[in-house]
């Protein structure tokens, strides 16, 4: 196999692209180059575009237009919303993908990935769940491989304002309002994959859908599968919201993503190794920093891991594995900095030249997005909230089975 660079098309050149994904892919010329880039703002793609040292030729304004352009031998996806549209696009160009999450917020969607992903000789799709290339995650993993008897999984996401988690990149928008044609197509779709996955229900309800589980949650959802202890069930599930007087920091630009108020997220159920797990998100604007947590409880101790935010590149994750010594307690406790993005980068190198299976592929994608599904599902027949499409056919099937 050829060990050559990589010529990436990336298309999204908003946060996760200028914090992210960006400065890594120029960190590693001997894996990869930026081929050409696509941004709907051609002010941010011009300013992006000059940073990088991309020609203007290769700066382009649609995905047709980056993918009609060739020179490239992948597809980056880092855009806004739902990722099918741009995954499909590339393989029916029989080019291999990176796509950051989400991938789709409907299974009708990713089973028609399923049914398009070409035969490249090597994978076709590497799914952006970086906190699976985490050095603490794959630790982690390591010394409960032989743990036969998890007791739960408790997993916790305290989640402040996107702008307050950003300040440092100093990331780059468009100074004026973006092409009314590309936003009008943009919102047609959110409306059509709305209809598709909750029908009518409450806007407030996609909201918190799409943005709080799918496009964050999910990401401790393939932490348990790096762990082989997926949920089997969701027992109990509650979304509700709530403000403070003191409250100092304005959602912004957030609400796009989580509704006009950003919710809480809970949900509890049975793991498939036969211990428990419970799920919590909470969206606190005025919360000092990101913070994640995942603990593991044996029978003989406990694995821990505390995530810093995900944009500080190089920030270690902590990993404290609690075990018995003796009559007494000992304590390990590990940080690397090595970079989950950048291994996640490498990852995708060695799926495209040596035909290595990525940790997350298009199946795995699937069963996030269901057990998200299932989430919403739980909480609408526990409280008889309407919703229809994909999801209320959960419910409607979680309310026949108690009658």
């Amino acid at each position: 196999m050829t060990s050559a660079p990589i010529r990436m098309g990336v298309l999204g050149l908003g946060a996760v692209a200028q914090a992210v994904h960006l400065p890594l892919l120029a960190k590693r010329p001997d894996l990869f180059a930026i081929g050409s880039i696509c941004d709907l703002s051609p002010e941010v793609t011009d300013i992006i575009g000059a940073r990088y040292g991309i020609p203007r030729s290769r700066r382009h304004g649609s995905l047709d237009d980056l993918l009609d352009a060739g020179g490239i031998d992948a597809l980056m996806v880092l855009a806004r919303g739902s990722h099918t549209v741009a995954v499909r696009a590339a393989f029916d160009r029989r080019l291999p993908v990176f796509c950051e999450k989400p991938l789709a917020y409907t299974t009708a969607e990713v089973d028609d990935l399923i049914a398009a992903e070409p035969d490249l000789g090597h994978p076709a799709i590497l799914l952006g769940y970086m906190k699976q290339y985490d050095p603490a995650v794959i630790e982690a993993a390591r010394l409960l491989a032989d743990v036969d008897d998890v007791r739960s999984i408790e997993a916790t996401v305290l989640h402040p304002t996107g702008a307050s988690q950003l300040a440092f990149a100093r990331v780059v928008g468009p100074s004026s309002p973006l092409p009314a044609q590309a936003l009008a197509a943009g919102d047609e779709e959110d409306r059509a994959l709305r209809r598709v996955a909750v029908g009518d229900a409450d806007e407030s309800l996609w909201r918190a859908y799409r943005g709080a589980l799918v496009s964050s949650l999910a990401h401790d959802l393939s932490i348990m599968r790096s762990f082989e202890h997926p949920p089997a069930s969701v027992d109990f599930a509650d979304i509700w919201r709530q403000s403070s007087r003191h409250d100092r920091r304005d959602a912004g630009r957030d609400r796009k993503s989580f509704g006009e108020h950003p919710p809480s997220i809970t949900a509890i159920g049975a793991l498939a190794g036969g211990g428990r797990y419970s799920l919590s998100w909470h969206y606190l604007p005025d919360f000092p920093a990101y913070r994640e947590t995942v603990r593991v409880v044996h029978g003989r101790g406990t694995v821990e891991l505390v995530f810093p935010s995900p944009y500080l590149l190089h920030a270690p994750t902590e990993l404290i594995a609690t075990t018995p010594h003796g009559d007494a307690e000992r304590q390990v406790r590990g940080r690397s900095t090595v970079e989950a993005f950048e291994s996640q980068l490498e990852a995708f190198h060695a799926m495209v030249r040596d035909g290595v299976p990525p940790r997350s592929d298009l199946a795995a994608g699937r069963a996030d997005v269901l057990d998200c599904q299932r989430i919403v599902a739980a909480f609408a027949s526990r409280t008889r909230t309407a919703v229809g499409g994909e999801i209320g056919r959960l419910a409607a099937d979680r309310l026949s089975e108690l009658v």
